[in-house]
């Protein structure tokens, strides 16, 4: 159609006349209807059909560079620079920070190592012993040890069970045993309180840490009980029978030693408590390896000490004479027969030294080293009880 024929019917229509403005009133007329289906016709050509969306996508996909690929390659070849052969360093955390149950103090020692130290540690007492009371001395000490080896491997021959004899237990039994005896004991003596302090003492509560008392105090103890006499025969440094220090003060009421007598072991008495000095080096080679713990002997004897004083007795004649040095530092010590808290400790040590002081000031023996160990043996699990700590975050029952 022509644009005068499109006037022409315009102006018919509109009843007008467009000669004036035609290009006018055409771009009116035109705008609204050619331009609007003209858009639409643009925008649903330019929309893409399904199909060609998707292949567009998938071909922008193909396009994009292979970054995984990159990477899983790069880390490949990092692998294959490093040596095949070469160990991967392993760090340990520190021990501090290491979980598990208790107990959490850890220690290379072994129940045999400790018991041949404490062996070693009773070596100068028994060296002493030999120096000052020669072979009688000697005699005891092979006796004593001899029989109490023979009794638990016997013992545990005819029970079946795995020989223990080779912890070092036995030979401590068998050594108390004998420093604790009279040099002038006959032969049977050490046998037959080795053999109780094994077979009774300790194997038939269940063996080694199982048993209530100290071995060794237990076989002296049937012993006295048994054979009093006996027991109670002591023999001097000069070769002559006579009383011990305490035997004397408590007979007499004055003992006259000197200190120094005392300190070097130059009297009469048992074969391993003589020497004060000897005793002294064994229980500080046991306080430098940390074996024994400081408060059971200080309390025992410090307590002891005290109630010297407050009674009027001289102190360092109490320390130094008897057996009381000798179970404070090897027999009050003992880890199955005493507390194992520490409150606990220093109640046994006052105990002992409270019982000691009272068997010597008013009982009749003069030594009451032997039964203060032996009773407080008897009070270590209600003291146990009774020291227990409490818990964080628990109530003390």
């Amino acid at each position: 159609m022509t644009d005068d024929k499109l006037k022409e019917a315009l102006a018919r229509i509109y009843r007008r006349d467009v000669s004036v403005e035609p290009k006018k009133a055409f771009e009116i007329k035109k705008e609204p209807v050619i331009d609007t289906t003209v858009k639409e016709n643009v925008k649903e050509a330019q929309k893409p059909e399904p199909e060609n969306q998707v292949m567009t996508e998938y071909v922008k996909e193909q396009d994009k560079p292979a970054a995984p690929i990159i990477k899983l390659q790069q880390k490949k070849e990092f692998k294959k620079e490093e040596p095949a052969d070469e160990p991967k360093p392993v760090i340990k955390a520190p021990s501090k920070f290491t979980v598990s149950s208790n107990p959490h103090i850890k220690d290379n020692s072994s129940v045999k190592n400790i018991m041949w130290m404490v062996v070693v540690s009773l070596l100068p007492a028994a060296i002493a012993g030999v120096y000052f009371f020669k072979l009688r001395a000697l005699s005891v000490i092979v006796l004593s040890v001899a029989s109490a080896v023979a009794t638990e491997i016997i013992i545990n021959k005819l029970a079946k069970k795995p020989v223990t004899v080779h912890d070092g237990s036995a030979v401590i039994t068998g050594l108390l045993m004998a420093l604790i005896l009279s040099p002038l004991v006959p032969w049977w003596i050490p046998v037959l309180g080795s053999i109780f302090a094994i077979a009774i003492a300790k194997l038939a509560f269940g063996g080694l840490g199982h048993n209530i008392f100290n071995p060794a105090l237990a076989g002296r103890a049937f012993l006295v009980a048994s054979f009093p006499a006996l027991m109670t025969r002591w023999l001097l440094t000069d070769g002559v029978t006579g009383a011990t220090p305490l035997g004397m003060l408590k007979e007499a009421g004055v003992a006259t030693v000197s200190y120094f007598d005392l300190f070097i072991g130059n009297i009469g008495g048992c074969i391993g408590e003589t020497s004060a000095l000897a005793i002294i080096l064994g229980g500080a080679f046991l306080l430098y390896k940390k074996i024994i713990d400081w408060r059971i002997p200080t309390l025992y004897i410090g307590t002891s000490a005290l109630i010297a004083v407050i009674f009027g007795r001289n102190p360092l004649f109490h320390v130094l004479s008897g057996g009381l040095l000798l179970g404070a530092f090897f027999m009050a010590t003992d880890y199955v027969t005493t507390p194992i808290t520490k409150n606990g400790k220093l109640l046994f040590g006052f105990g002992c030294g409270f019982l000691t002081m009272a068997i010597r000031l008013w009982g009749g023996y003069p030594e009451g080293v032997m039964f203060s160990i032996l009773l407080m043996n008897a009070f270590t699990p209600l003291i146990d009880r009774w020291t227990r700590p409490v818990q964080f975050g628990g109530k003390k029952r």
